[in-house]
């Protein structure tokens, strides 16, 4: 998730006046996200499915297609789809929308068609994976607060962190605020998240169902890396176009692609792995239960 880590001291007083938008938007998006993500069900869907629109529409915005509305309207409605394919629990059928939807976003896109596609698949992983992890009745709701904790410690170990040490530039020509004390301090503070759940998981007393410190700390280093890549790809896509956020949807955050970037990649890398060893509706046992 788009942050800056290091901030020049004339632009001391934008900087506070940001992070303090940027924690009021937290507390009040955070707490939601978790009440809508324990419901599940509908409720964390259309959640999911609005984010996924709204992703969707800022990808086109950001290479230049926002006003092409067949496009924007043909991939919103694909992606509505999708997610009534999901509540339904039909996730073969939820691929065959996305097949669909890719197909006809390519055929009514102009030329290059390939940004507008990329987009669609963008958000649609995004909406397929989020509900996927959280589909398991019984460890759903933990696996995706596991992966949401991660992400916001990744995103927040490492704007304080920067900001506080600075140094070495991540990727400057992608990211030029970014640095290597950044990306280290939150993926340290991954891993603190990790050795929380391990503390406190209930299911000591089951072998069986017993979380195993190492697996975890190694899921958590894993996710914590995909998101800090989720941002540097975000961070890409907008160099590549010259865009500096993806909207002012959400105050001190930009677009919700600016938020959501690291978790994109993260709950798309949990999806996969659950989803292989768990199947489409054990993902989130797959992950946390080894």
């Amino acid at each position: 998730m788009s942050g800056d880590e290091a901030t020049p001291p004339a632009a001391g007083e934008q900087a506070r006046r940001n992070l303090l938008l940027r924690v009021v938007a937290a507390l009040v998006l955070a707490p939601t996200t978790i009440a809508l993500a324990y419901a599940g069900g509908w409720l964390w869907i259309t959640l999911v499915t609005l984010a996924s629109i709204g992703l969707y529409v800022e990808w086109l915005m950001i290479v230049g297609a926002g006003r092409e509305m067949r496009v924007l309207v043909t991939g919103a409605i694909a992606l509505a789809i999708v997610a009534i394919c999901l509540a339904a629990e039909r996730v073969d059928a939820s691929l065959l929308a996305t097949v669909l939807g890719l197909a006809a976003v390519g055929l009514l896109s102009p030329k290059p068609r390939g940004w507008p596609v990329a987009g669609f698949l963008y958000a649609v992983a995004a909406e397929i994976a989020s509900v996927l992890v959280r589909l398991d009745q019984v460890e759903g709701f933990v696996a995706l607060i596991f992966v949401l904790l991660i992400v916001w410690v990744t995103d927040i170990g490492g704007y304080f962190v920067g900001r506080g040490i600075g140094g070495p530039k991540l990727w400057p020509r992608v990211s030029p605020k970014k640095t290597w004390a950044g990306a280290i301090g939150g993926f340290a503070a991954s891993l603190a998240v990790a050795a929380v759940f391990f503390a406190f998981d209930p299911h000591k007393s089951d072998s069986l169902l017993m979380l195993k410190m190492e697996r975890l700390l190694v899921l958590a280093a894993a996710l914590s890396a995909a998101s800090q890549v989720g941002d540097l790809f975000e961070s890409a896509v907008k160099r590549t176009f010259n865009v500096k956020d993806s909207s002012h949807l959400i105050p001190g955050h930009g677009g919700l692609m600016d938020r959501l970037d690291g978790f994109v990649a993260a709950v798309v890398l949990a999806a996969i792995f659950g989803f292989l060893r768990g199947g489409p509706d054990g993902v989130g046992r797959g992950l946390m239960v080894w």
